[in-house]
C-alpha cells in the first residue's frame, strides 16, 4: 500500500470517527516544519454556538495558541499537517488508536490497536471546572441573565459566574468551621441585584439541606422588587429582600452576616450589626475606605511611611490596610477569630479583600470586664491611630470602645 493510499485510509477513519461521535482527540508530534518554536499539536472536537468544530492547540515552547475550524476545513488541515510537517500522528477514538508514522526512508506506516483505556467524548469548549453552583436548572441564574434556558452561561457573564462560585467556595469552607446546624438565619447587607444572595440560598438549601432564612437588605427599591420576584419564581420560600439602609436594619439572632462591597463606613455598620446580633460568622468585603484616608490627610503625621503616603495611590492603599486592620482588631476584641485574605482576582473585581470573623467562646456583643488580651487590643488600636494621625475609626465609635 502506497503513501497516498495510507493517507486516504487515515482520512476516512478520521472523518468516520467524527461523524459517529467516536472521536476523542488527535495528537501530532515529531514536527519537522519550518517553525522552530512549534513542538506538537492536539486537535479535539468542540461545540461552539451549537456548531461542531475542530479546535487546534498549537503547542509552542513558551505558549499555546488555539484556532478553531469547521469540520471539513479542520480535517483538510489535519491531512495537510500529517502529509508534510508532523511525522507521527495518533488518532484516539472510543474504540481504537490509529497511528501513522513517517519512516526515515520516506514511507508512511499505519497501525492500530484497541483502546483499552477508552475515554469519554467531551465537546465542551472550555476546560471543565468543578463549580458548586451549576447553571443547569437554576431559574434565578436565567432571570439574572447569567445563563440561557438550557443552562449555558453567557459569554459576557462568565466573570460574574466565576465570582459567584468562588464566593460560595470560600463561604462553604468557613461554614464548615461552625458546629453543624449553626446557620439558621442569614443577612446579606447591601445585597444589590442579589447574585450572591441567591447563590448562597441555593447552596444552603439544595446542597447542605438546611432550612435557613436568608434576608437581603438593599436600599434601591427597584432591585428589592426585582429580587423578590425572582425569589418567588424560583420558589425560594425562605429568601426575602427588604428595602432600607444597613444602618437602619434591625438584626437579631443572626448566625451569618455578609456585606460585600458596602461603601466606606457602611461596612462598619454591617460589622457592628453582626457583633450586636452575636453572629457566629461575619464576612465583609470592604469598599471605598474614605473615612480613614480623610483622617490621615487631615492630620498629616510624619512617620516611617511618609515617603510613600505622599503619593495618592500609596496613601489609598495604606488607608485600606489600616481601616481593615483596625476592623479585624475590633472583631478580635469582641471574641472573634479573624482572617483577612484575598477574595477574587483583579480580573473580576478590583476590591479583593475579605475580612472574616468567626465567633469564639466570648459572648460577642456584650461588654464585660476586659481581659488582658482585650486590653492589649485596645492599646494596639490606640497606637495605630496615633502613628497615622487618626482621630477616630467609625466602627470604634459604633461599638463604643
Amino acid at each position: 500500500m502506497g503513501n497516498a493510499d495510507i493517507l486516504a485510509q487515515f482520512n476516512e477513519r478520521l472523518k468516520t470517527a467524527i461523524a459517529k461521535n467516536n472521536f476523542i482527540k488527535l495528537s501530532l508530534g515529531n514536527y519537522q516544519g519550518n517553525d522552530n518554536e512549534l513542538k506538537n499539536m492536539y486537535v479535539r472536537k468542540v461545540l461552539i454556538k451549537r456548531k461542531d468544530m475542530l479546535s487546534f492547540n498549537y503547542r509552542y515552547k513558551t505558549r499555546d495558541i488555539f484556532k478553531n475550524f469547521g469540520i471539513e476545513d479542520g480535517v483538510a488541515k489535519v491531512m495537510q499537517y500529517v502529509s508534510n510537517d508532523f511525522k507521527v500522528c495518533t488518532l484516539f477514538t472510543t474504540e481504537e488508536e490509529t497511528i501513522i508514522e513517517h519512516s526515515k526512508k520516506g514511507e508512511i506506516l499505519i497501525r492500530s490497536k484497541k483502546n483499552v483505556n477508552a475515554l469519554s467524548v467531551s465537546t465542551t469548549h472550555d476546560k471543565e471546572k468543578k463549580r458548586i453552583i451549576k447553571p443547569v436548572g437554576n431559574a434565578y441564574l436565567r432571570a439574572l441573565k447569567i445563563s440561557d434556558a438550557e443552562g449555558n452561561v453567557f459569554k459576557n457573564a462568565q466573570d460574574k459566574y466565576k465570582q459567584i462560585n468562588q464566593y460560595i467556595e470560600i463561604l462553604s469552607s468557613l461554614i464548615k468551621e461552625l458546629p453543624e446546624g449553626t446557620i439558621k438565619n442569614v443577612a446579606d447587607m447591601g445585597s444589590g441585584k442579589g447574585y450572591l444572595t441567591f447563590a448562597l440560598y441555593d447552596y444552603l438549601h439544595k446542597q447542605l439541606n438546611l432550612t435557613a432564612k436568608v434576608t437581603g437588605v438593599e436600599y434601591r427599591e427597584d432591585l428589592v422588587n426585582l429580587c423578590n420576584g425572582i425569589a418567588a419564581e424560583s420558589k425560594f420560600d425562605q429568601l426575602h429582600f427588604v428595602q432600607g439602609t444597613i444602618d437602619d436594619y434591625q438584626v437579631k439572632d443572626i448566625n451569618l452576616l455578609i456585606a460585600l462591597h458596602a461603601c466606606d463606613t457602611a461596612t462598619d455598620d454591617a460589622i457592628y450589626k453582626g457583633i450586636k446580633a452575636g453572629a457566629e460568622l461575619i464576612v465583609v468585603a470592604p469598599c471605598c475606605h474614605k473615612q480613614i484616608r480623610r483622617e490621615i490627610e487631615k492630620h498629616k503625621v510624619k512617620n516611617d511611611v511618609s515617603f510613600l503616603t505622599k503619593y495618592g495611590i500609596f496613601l489609598e492603599r495604606q488607608a485600606e490596610m489600616v481601616t481593615d486592620g483596625i476592623r479585624a482588631l475590633i472583631l478580635e476584641y469582641f471574641g472573634y477569630k479573624t482572617k483577612v485574605f484575598e477574595f477574587i482576582s483583579d480580573a473580576h473585581t478590583p476590591k479583593n479583600v475579605l475580612v472574616v470573623g468567626v465567633k469564639k467562646s466570648l459572648e460577642s456583643g456584650v461588654r464585660s470586664l476586659e481581659s488582658e488580651a482585650q486590653k492589649e487590643i485596645l492599646q494596639k488600636i490606640k497606637d495605630t491611630k496615633a502613628y497615622f494621625g487618626i482621630g477616630y475609626h467609625h466602627l470604634e465609635r459604633l461599638v463604643e470602645l
